[in-house]
């Protein structure tokens, strides 16, 4: 039996019907799409989402690229098991979607991309917003989209819509291979109709596997976890995405490991856990960095080991070896580990049963009697109940974890309730209010640093903070996607002045959909952070402030004249002003409880102190002009080759 349909109204029947299953839980797949019509979608997959209201719901955006960023959010939230799916027109409407795309590839989250594309036909060459290539009548702009895609296709015929569609939900469904996926859609043939079978139009459930460990690479894993002196666990963003949070803390617990983590993996133990060490390399703790320092063995769980996570190759003793559990052998392999190539969740409770069980040095039920374990042989599923145990004070990181913690209560703490706040006082405020239930959003600027730095995670889910490809303007579409996925829940984004400039666009869909996220806007007059960066590797923060240019033609008069708490109510937000730290505690609190968009306006204190927490605990290389005549870049080069030669290569 076959049912005439559109093209684009048998992809929306297709997806509507599309399932994950995993570990017994069975999901929709792509739950809404995201669209923004023009030619080139709106009479075909427009037309579809009219025809079918009831399977498929719909969210207008305002900025193409926003609306992936607010997919990715969705998918994140959702523990890439759910996806959201995005439609534009052809042209710009459809280039606009490649930075979002590129972070959801960096970031290995699956959303769907739907752009429009020329005619396949070609009736008239070219039309409207069509990009013509000479030597290559085929290529349209949305071939951009290719090497920021797992997976593309482009759809010239009717029929070969079948393979295409489910090729991309096997990638979208894929833990190890997902991503953007891309689907370019020729205009006439979306509209084109075909019969298509019912078995394509029939419900369909995907199952995310969770491969187990070879034999062979766990033994080897043992062996060397066993012998290790100075074992530290570095957690990813795998540890979340496989919800094996609670693997995790048994092993770390029953082994006494200690547990750092990546930006993404922030939060995968409770900052109270007594093996929890804070966020490693670049942006971490002293107490995690000085572990990595001295270890011997780094255990890394669902990471990619990005330059800030190593500190671009400098953190790690050179003679330390790696163990790299993860779900891809790309990454598995990396600075030359041992591999284990597994799913997290499965890889971790084999690790600790097979340690268990391990005869040799360091194995059986008993604690390995290594150089800096913690002494605990009784694991606890309840985190509270672990950290009270007085086994864990003895802990040999414990004294520097708790200075670190009194370093942050410093940097939380105003000399005044009168006073104007630092950036990292408008967090110190945040942490006394939220729950685990808040989820805090962030992806550039200082405040990632400050964030891994000192933020005390207090749910698995909590720590949003996208710093993969660190996209200035992900935060605000992002908060949507979340919002959707956690209805309920208090979800704050987190945006410096330039960031929010980038893609303040979706605080008008927040208005529609009536979703009260909640937006603090930090104003320090400037791009801060990378006017920091600027001055220590000798740029001397050229370009990095908001000023108006002066008669020398330097931008050097008196700041901007702009009101951005202004621009965010003109847009339909909720606004407050808060201007000390005493108003800025009943804003949060205000906005906290607010059932619609509110945004917390906050001019923090001199562009010159902009975080005020402790410094970075370790290097990050930015390469610094060779030969310069200025003071500041010669000076900024010497420093660099100091660094530089702590540069090694694991092998």
């Amino acid at each position: 039996m076959s049912v005439r349909l559109t093209v684009a109204q048998a992809l929306v029947r297709f997806l509507a019907a599309q399932h994950t299953e995993r570990d017994g839980v069975r999901r929709r797949l792509i739950t809404a799409t995201w669209g923004i019509f023009g030619h080139g979608n709106v009479a075909g997959i427009g037309q579809a989402l009219v025809e079918y209201p009831e399977l498929m719901p719909y969210h207008q955006g305002r900025n193409e690229q926003a609306m992936v960023h607010a997919a990715v959010g969705y998918a994140r939230q959702s523990r890439r098991l759910q996806a959201h799916a995005v439609t534009t027109s052809i042209g710009p409407g459809a280039t606009n979607l490649v930075t979002g795309a590129a972070l959801a590839t960096v970031n290995r989250l699956p959303v769907l991309l739907l752009p429009g594309d020329t005619f396949a036909t070609r009736p008239a060459d070219p039309v409207l917003q069509q990009l013509e290539v000479p030597y290559a009548g085929e290529v349209s702009v949305n071939d951009c989209l290719r090497p920021v895609a797992k997976y593309f296709d482009r759809i010239t015929r009717p029929e070969a819509l079948i393979p295409a569609a489910l090729a991309a939900v096997r990638v979208l469904t894929d833990p190890a291979e997902t991503g953007a996926v891309t689907l370019a859609l020729p205009q006439d043939v979306q509209a084109e109709a075909y019969d298509w079978p019912e078995e394509f139009l029939a419900e369909r459930t995907w199952t995310v596997r969770r491969p187990r460990p070879d034999r062979d690479e766990l033994d080897a894993a043992v062996r060397a976890v066993a012998g290790a002196e100075r074992p530290l666990i570095v957690a990813g963003g795998g540890v979340k995405y496989s919800g094996a949070e609670d693997a995790l803390r048994t092993l770390a617990e029953r082994a006494g490991l200690p547990v750092a983590t990546t930006q993404a993996g922030k939060g995968v133990l409770p900052y109270a856990h007594p093996c929890e060490v804070g966020g490693i390399g670049h942006t971490g703790t002293a107490t995690a960095n000085e572990l990595a320092r001295a270890s011997d063995l780094i255990i890394g769980v669902g990471t990619r080991h990005t330059d800030f996570t190593t500190a671009s190759g400098t953190l790690f003793h050179p003679d330390a070896r790696f163990l790299n559990l993860n779900i891809t052998g790309f990454d598995a392999h990396k600075l030359a580990a041992l591999p284990l190539v597994a799913d997290a969740r499965e890889g971790l409770a084999a690790l600790t049963e097979a340690l268990a069980g391990h005869t040799g040095p360091g194995g059986g039920p008993d604690r390995n009697p290594a150089a800096w374990r913690a002494a605990s042989t009784d694991p606890s599923t309840d985190p509270s109940k672990a950290a009270s145990k007085d086994v864990w004070t003895d802990a040999p990181w414990a004294e520097s974890k708790r200075a670190w913690q009194a370093r942050t209560d410093t940097a939380y703490t105003p000399d005044s309730e009168d006073a104007r706040p630092t950036q990292a006082q408008v967090l110190g405020a945040l942490d006394t209010l939220v729950t685990g239930d808040d989820i805090l959003i962030n992806a550039a600027g200082s405040l990632p640093g400050d964030l891994h730095k000192l933020w005390r995670a207090r749910s698995a889910d909590q720590y949003h903070v996208e710093y993969g490809y660190s996209c200035m303007g992900y935060e605000i579409p992002a908060a949507l996607g979340v919002a959707l996925a956690a209805p309920g829940r208090p979800v704050w984004a987190l945006v410096g002045d330039g960031t929010y400039l980038m893609n303040p666009t979706e605080i008008v869909t927040a208005v529609q959909e009536g979703l009260p996220i909640k937006v603090v806007v930090l104003q320090n007059h400037g791009y801060a952070s990378i006017g920091g960066l600027s001055e220590a590797v000798g740029a001397e923060r050229f370009g990095t402030d908001y000023r108006l240019r002066a008669p020398d033609g330097g931008f050097t008069g008196p700041p901007l004249p702009i009101d951005l708490a202004a621009n965010a109510a003109s847009l339909g937000m909720r606004v407050l002003r808060p201007h000390t730290m005493r108003d800025l505690r009943e804003a949060l609190a205000d906005a906290r409880e607010a059932a619609v968009p509110t945004c917390v306006y906050v001019e923090t204190e001199t562009a010159d102190s902009v975080s005020g927490p402790p410094s970075a605990q370790a290097w990050w290389d930015v390469p610094v002009a060779e030969t310069s005549t200025r003071p500041s870049a010669v000076k900024a080069r010497e420093e660099y080759d100091r660094h530089v030669t702590a540069r090694r290569r694991h092998l």
